[in-house]
């Protein structure tokens, strides 16, 4: 275990490499000036100059990279073109609300779709795995930004349920202090995952149904609930721990589309109003902070498959 786990270590750290280079490349090549987002389409051809001199963006590529790469390794990702403050700053800021966004509609999702897929697998084929399965394929195939903008129209403007938008709290304190705001969101993020999640769910308490073993442990008189709990359930949820586990970086970008709608203050919103003033700093750090994530959490999931299933052995090649 502990030369698999040094091995996926090295591969993680060449992921995030590549991560970081080809991230840096695409958004230099994405078209538009950053000074020109920043300054205004109005700014003189002085000013701009200026501004690419300050930002370093007036040197050769791969010395703009080699700039970024020590800043990085001294845990500096700049200063934000827009926002004048450290890019670390802003996304020690955000990480926290993000995590209370998305740790509750999972946590939410999970509860949900774990008990459904068990019962849909159970009935499988009967109204009650019909019904769910049409109201799944609905939400997943329904666009997040749509299913979002229909619960504000028929909770916020139809009934004047909820409010449209999310809490503006600058704390995960003050956040939690207006529930009722985060209605939405979470419904939003929750309902969508659910659907996935229940689906794979299903799928997978099928196939652990199927196995002999099951007639053995009923043939000495289990009761049913308890060969749910102890055996069917284990078996299946292996593949709902690798979704979870790639799911990790949603935590740290955020539901972009979400956050956009509901004006959330999370990295989500901060990425998509970055994207489009074209501030680097922004983009280069919470895509490298994405892709630390993602090695972390597939790294989380594989561990937490052989605790699992004590079958499953990692051995180094």
């Amino acid at each position: 275990m502990t030369a698999y786990l040094v091995r996926r270590i090295g591969q993680a750290i060449t992921v995030v490499i590549g991560v970081m280079v080809l991230t840096f490349i695409m958004v230099h090549l994405e078209p538009g000036s950053a000074a020109r987002a920043t300054l205004g389409v109005k700014a003189t051809a002085g000013r701009i100059a200026i501004f690419d001199k300050v930002n370093g963006l007036n040197q050769p590529l791969w010395e703009q990279f080699w700039t970024y790469v020590k800043q990085v390794c001294q845990g500096d990702f700049g200063t934000s073109y827009s926002l004048q403050q450290p890019v670390s700053t802003l996304i020690a800021q955000r990480l926290p609300k993000d995590a209370v966004l998305l740790g509750i509609s999972t946590a939410l999702a999970l509860a949900i779709a774990i008990p459904l897929g068990i019962y849909q697998a159970v009935r499988r084929n009967g109204v009650g795995d019909n019904v769910a399965t049409v109201v799944a394929f609905v939400l997943y195939s329904m666009p997040d930004f749509f299913f979002a903008l229909l619960l504000i129209a028929v909770f916020s403007v139809q009934f004047h349920l909820l409010p449209p938008l999310a809490p503006r709290a600058t704390t995960v304190l003050g956040i939690l202090s207006d529930p009722r705001a985060l209605i939405l969101p979470v419904a939003t993020l929750t309902l969508v995952s659910v659907s996935g999640y229940s689906r794979y769910m299903r799928s997978s308490a099928i196939d652990a149904l199927a196995q002999e073993y099951l007639r053995v442990v009923r043939a000495k008189g289990l009761p049913e609930r308890l060969v749910l709990m102890r055996h069917v359930l284990r078996n299946s949820i292996l593949p709902i721990v690798t979704i979870v586990g790639l799911s990790a970086p949603s935590i740290v970008a955020g539901a972009v589309i979400a956050e956009e709608v509901f004006n959330y203050p999370g990295m989500g919103l901060l990425f998509f109003q970055a994207a489009t003033s074209h501030d680097y700093p922004i983009l280069l750090g919470s895509t490298l902070i994405v892709g630390v994530a993602t090695v972390i959490g597939n790294l989380a999931a594989d561990t937490a498959y052989s605790l699992l299933d004590p079958r499953i052995r990692y051995v180094s090649t």
